[in-house]
């Protein structure tokens, strides 16, 4: 994805953009009226009286801006339960969904359409025909509208509930991680064969935030109408600053200025789900750890959330095919599978250190893991395994509870 498409991916992603779309949708319904009305006969025409679509378009508006508002107000209390019992990450998430984004602007669009047909009524805009027109798309906006609220009140029973988000966020880490599981350098050469020798130059970052994109595709054509090669030395989700390298280029020949390299990539104030399959994994872990708080003390979606991240991390052990090289001046690095683990199982290992249902679950979740990857993955959950079992011995209570983990761990470790 190029660093424009990303762009514009993120501001249409926002309400207010589906909004303008419906909005201009009502706009130009009400409108297309007094348009067609030649293409209805005049006779036609004299059986509907303003007053009939004007009492239906005026009940439409009040009801769509009570409905809107009200929709809003449980929005609003959806983005805080979520922040509350989850994690205030996922709200992005919530904000971001089409069904909720489509519902509130259907019901702008049916607003403004409303208020539109009353004023163009009121001015004699659509004279008898149009009448006619105007009264047909009312009794079509109406079955829309219906229909969407059915569909806005089975939403409205689910949004905000901790499985729901927990549900959400385990769809996009997965999608994200089978996506780097499939092209763990994503197009790119390994970083660790980036040639040595030549003219080289490490670039900074100009401000302080976080890769959120690199658009390896637009480095790839810098690389070869410069004549030189790119590694990336600061992955996505990595936090930037002026003193830390973040490309680094090599060639014989003169090398261009910082500028044009440094706008391939896009940083801001927090992370980005899209590149960035540790932060989604680790997003699916605060729920976990906030589950398992002395405030709220759920272990039951504690044990939820491991059974998700096992899922969410088998995709990554899966041993990804040979990808095809199209960016071949550009060099990055593929995610370790110690990372992974530590923002997966770190915090929750931690937290649920006292709670034996969560060490056994997590014990055998790891063990999974352990026959599902390859090497890097056995030695990272054979490590967190080993911290699970330190950790038992200084939280849990009970010498029966501790010799359960180690059972656990002698079964499927040995």
């Amino acid at each position: 994805m190029s660093r424009w498409r990303f762009i514009v991916r993120q501001l249409t992603s926002g309400l207010w953009f589906r909004s303008l779309i419906f909005s201009a949708i009502g706009v130009i319904a009400a409108l297309m009226a007094a348009w067609l009305s030649p293409l209805i006969p005049s006779e036609l025409g004299g059986r509907i009286g303003a007053d009939a679509v004007d009492n239906i378009l005026g009940i439409l508006a009040s009801s769509m801006l009570a409905v809107t508002t009200f929709s809003l107000n449980i929005m609003l209390g959806a983005y805080s339960s979520a922040t509350t019992n989850a994690t205030p990450r996922a709200t992005r998430l919530l904000m971001a969904d089409p069904t909720s984004q489509n519902v509130l602007s259907t019901f702008v669009g049916v607003f403004l359409y409303s208020i539109v047909g009353i004023i163009a009524l009121s001015t004699g805009t659509y004279g008898e025909q149009g009448r006619v027109i105007l009264f047909g798309a009312t009794i079509a906006v109406i079955v829309v509208t219906v229909f969407t609220l059915l569909r806005w009140i089975d939403y409205l029973s689910r949004i905000g509930r901790v499985g729901d988000t927990a549900q959400r966020v385990e769809k996009v880490a997965l999608d994200v991680v089978e996506t780097y599981a499939r092209d763990p350098f994503r197009g790119c050469r390994n970083r660790l064969d980036f040639p040595a020798g030549g003219n080289r130059r490490k670039l900074r970052c100009r401000t302080i935030g976080y890769i959120q994109h690199v658009d390896f595709a637009g480095l790839q054509g810098l690389a070869e109408r410069h004549d030189c090669r790119i590694a990336l030395l600061s992955d996505v989700g990595t936090f930037c600053d002026p003193s830390r390298p973040v490309l680094e280029i090599a060639g014989d020949g003169e090398l261009p200025e910082d500028a044009a390299f440094l706008q391939a990539l896009t940083i801001g104030d927090q992370r980005s789900f899209d590149q960035d399959p540790r932060f989604a994994v680790a997003v699916l872990a605060e729920i976990g750890a906030r589950a398992l708080s002395a405030a709220i003390n759920d272990i039951g979606t504690a044990i939820d959330i491991i059974g998700r991240s096992l899922r969410v991390m088998a995709a990554a052990a899966q041993p990804a095919e040979a990808s095809e090289i199209r960016h071949d001046r550009v060099y990055a690095a593929r995610i370790q599978a110690d990372d992974l683990f530590d923002d997966m199982f770190t915090s929750l290992g931690r937290d649920g250190a006292g709670e034996i249902e969560v060490m056994v679950r997590l014990m055998k979740a790891l063990a999974s893991l352990h026959d599902l990857g390859g090497p890097d993955f056995r030695a990272a959950s054979r490590r967190h395994a080993l911290e699970l079992l330190e950790r038992s011995n200084s939280t849990l209570q009970m010498d029966s509870e501790k010799r359960a983990l180690r059972q656990v761990y002698d079964s499927r470790f040995a």
